[in-house]
């Protein structure tokens, strides 16, 4: 299967995991959604609220593909998407965290772009 197809599988697959034990949440207030735009190569999850009359956005993740390699751009998790994707298979050096500037990213264990 082609690489970016199998990186697409398997980000929707990771955050609909995360989305559905949020889900799970007695919390009623919030709604998460689950944004995957395959012709842009852009997956986010977030939630969306109200505070008074005050619109609330959070995004808890934002993935992109690029360069057949996955970049991580932002991350609130408690663990980390990364490592979730490495337990499915994809070698950490077609995964990018982005969300670091990118001279600090040679000090990761994961690809610099």
């Amino acid at each position: 299967m082609d690489k970016v197809v199998e990186y697409r599988k398997l980000i929707k697959q990771v955050l609909a995991e995360y989305d559905n034990l949020s889900r799970q949440s007695p919390d009623t207030h919030s709604e998460t959604c689950l944004v995957f735009d395959e012709i842009h190569d852009h997956y986010l999850w977030l939630t969306v609220d109200w505070q008074g009359s005050k619109r609330l956005k959070y995004t808890h993740v934002h993935i992109r593909i690029k360069n057949e390699k996955i970049y991580i751009e932002e991350d609130y998790t408690e663990e980390g998407i990364a490592p979730e994707l490495i337990r499915l298979g994809v070698p950490n050096n077609d995964i990018v965290l982005a969300f670091h500037p990118p001279d600090v990213r040679k000090f990761t264990d994961f690809a610099t772009a």
